[in-house]
């Protein structure tokens, strides 16, 4: 039957404006253009025809005005990083730290010979040169088996200039800051400076493990300049701070054979070119007494990681507004770690909260992992993870950005999920957005069972009510493996997009969920396998459809419905075969009758496999239904 339907202007406009933030590649495909290459075959039907078959689940009381207050909460304290920053101690960080007084600057020349000191505060032993008073230092020069101390009780900062320095030691660290009030290495303009550590340390006593890295500040250090600094450490870290240690500037590379770089009390980057080569983790912050510290603040730079073990590693928070970042961890995606190791992307013990930045994450384990709350802002983000692409114990707030998880096992999970703006695109070959409360363990180990055993995450959860997503706002897109949306607790939708192509098993939907799904607004699209299919709740102020065709629609192959005087309300190309639709809309009107159509072409524009401004022809008639109740269901459901 051929059919040609006109635009419903008023639906048409909705949904530009839903999907006006979006900035996907469309595709368009004119109107003598087929849809799939696959033919498709349906037994036509009728409403009066079709079998329906009541779910035989337990019923669950959910309460909307309560979940409906917590998401109200959830929004409001959805902290930026100004205001997480807040929490933390203040760092050493001032601008007059970084006036340099050439004139007045003492001269540390190293050679072959040892060392020459034109100036005060330096006193020299062999191959050893200990500055012992506040001020300025400038270092040139080649010294092997030498080393550099810092030890001064002044409450000044040292400056030490490096303007052209190859340092090494193989029994100890080459540059040793024992005690000062602050210390700024500055890589003078067009420098390029070594320090090198040997694999071995020799210490005064067995009971001694300090200094334990190439470069080691028992104090606070800040390192800065537009010249270039490269550290091998073969013995532990690169470099470490056992107090802040802030990056202002400067092209460094480290490479070390445990972490990079240090900073226990805190790791401030304001700008740089920073590239880590570690086989522990890359950046680190690790103080666990103080809950005001330990914390790793980013906000410009160019930054490369490649980590045996995180990437980016905090006690307490991650809190990132610029930069562009480039992270490997645990060999990537493909790679593995043992159970007593961890190889994520970015790790906070408490949370991380981004507000900007393009970061690339190819991760074994979680790439995004905090073990309370998770939030996102801003930003740009590309992800290919062997677990979870965006992970948080308690509560995970997705207020813009764009993010594409172009490879996970579960793309987005926490307890909680609140989705407010932003445009997320997921691929996961188990769950793509996943509600449960509890830790999952975010391993890598494969877990067995079949279609609904442990994976990565070892993630078999139950219904609890403390798990609750909420979606005001945003564009999600969904190609999952196993479930699409599952949550193990209520859904509450207002406003925003969804579009899930599901899995083509029956052991898994499109949509799963255990205590309710009420939805006022937005537009939501879920198509996969019909054996668990589910559809929003008859509680739903907006009207929802759960569509169970009698037969497989091929991938590719157009799905469409329309009002009674030829209006599109639907034209959708699912990526995958599929047996089952679930539909809400704010065009779908209580008392209107829609007939639903496969097959045939749309002129239109097509984002993510949803068409639009276009005219749909030459499609083949399925059914008609009329909607009287909050939901409708067509077709045969065996969801048990």
């Amino acid at each position: 039957m051929v059919k040609k339907a006109k635009s419903l202007v008023a639906i048409f406009m909705l949904l530009v404006l839903l999907l006006a933030a979006c900035t996907g590649q469309a595709a368009t495909t004119s109107s003598s253009q087929a849809v799939g290459a696959a033919e498709t075959t349906l037994t036509s039907i009728s409403t009066d025809e079709t079998a329906v078959t009541v779910p035989d689940t337990q019923t669950v009381v959910v309460d909307y005005a309560a979940t409906a207050a917590t998401a109200a909460t959830a929004v409001a304290t959805a902290e930026s990083v100004a205001e997480a920053t807040l929490a933390f101690s203040e760092t050493h960080d001032d601008a007059e730290d970084y006036v340099v007084d050439s004139a007045t600057a003492t001269q540390i020349m190293l050679s072959g010979e040892g060392i020459a000191v034109e100036g005060a505060g330096v006193t020299v032993n062999g191959r050893i040169a200990t500055i012992t008073a506040a001020g300025t230092y400038t270092m040139s020069g080649t010294l092997a088996e030498g080393q550099i101390v810092v030890d001064t009780e002044d409450e000044e900062i040292v400056q030490l200039v490096l303007a052209g320095v190859q340092l090494s030691n193989s029994s100890t660290a080459p540059l040793y800051i024992a005690n000062a009030e602050e210390t700024i290495i500055i890589l003078a303009d067009g420098s390029e400076n070594f320090v090198t550590d040997g694999a071995a340390y020799v210490f005064a006593s067995a009971e001694e493990d300090e200094p334990n890295a190439a470069i080691f500040s028992k104090d606070a250090l800040t390192i800065t300049g537009s010249g270039s600094l490269t550290v091998v450490g073969n013995y532990n870290d690169g470099i470490a701070s056992k107090d802040g240690l802030v990056i202002s500037g400067g092209t460094i590379g480290v490479t070390a054979v445990d972490d990079g770089i240090r900073g226990k009390d805190y790791l401030v980057i304001k700008d740089g070119q920073i590239t880590v080569a570690a086989q522990g983790d890359g950046l680190k912050s690790d103080e666990e007494t103080d809950t005001t510290l330990g914390y790793i603040t980013i906000s410009g730079g160019v930054i490369n990681i490649t980590s045996g073990s995180d990437a980016i590693d905090a006690q307490t928070d991650v809190l990132i507004s610029g930069g562009e970042f480039n992270l490997t961890s645990g060999g990537g995606s493909h790679g593995s770690v043992s159970a007593d190791s961890s190889g994520k992307g970015i790790k906070a013990a408490v949370s991380i909260i981004i507000d900007g930045g393009t970061l690339t994450i190819n991760s074994a384990d979680d790439a995004l992992h905090a073990s309370e709350s998770l939030v996102i802002n801003n930003g740009s983000f590309t992800i290919a993870t062997g677990d979870d692409g965006m992970h948080a114990d308690t509560s995970l707030t997705l207020n813009g950005g764009l993010a594409y998880i172009t490879e996970s096992y579960e793309g987005i999970e926490s307890a909680v999920i609140t989705i407010n703006g932003g445009e997320f695109h997921v691929i996961s070959s188990d769950d793509g957005v996943n509600v449960a409360a509890g830790n999952d363990g975010s391993g890598t180990t494969a877990g067995g069972g079949g279609p609904r055993g442990g994976g990565p995450g070892q993630d078999t959860f139950s219904y609890s009510g403390d798990a609750y997503l909420y979606v005001n706002g945003g564009y999600v897109t969904v190609d999952a493996g196993g479930d699409g949306v599952d949550v193990n607790g209520a859904i509450v939708m207002t406003d925003g997009v969804i579009i899930v192509n599901g899995p083509t098993e029956q052991m898994n939907g499109a949509l799963d969920y255990d205590g309710g799904f009420a939805i006022s607004g937005g537009l939501f699209i879920a198509v996969g396998s019909s054996g668990m299919a589910q559809t929003a709740d008859a509680s739903s102020t907006q009207n929802a459809l759960l569509l169970n065709f009698n037969g497989t629609l091929q991938a590719g192959t157009l799905l469409h419905i329309e009002d009674s005087n030829g209006n599109t309300i639907l034209t959708f190309a699912p990526t995958k075969s599929i047996q089952s639709l679930s539909f809400s809309s704010p065009a779908l009107s209580s008392g209107e009758t829609y007939t639903v159509y496969y097959g045939g072409s749309d002129s239109g524009t097509a984002q993510d496999g949803l068409y639009t401004g276009g005219t749909y022809s030459n499609g083949t008639e399925y059914t008609s239904f009329t909607v009287s109740t909050a939901v409708t269901t067509l077709g045969s459901v065996s969801r048990r």
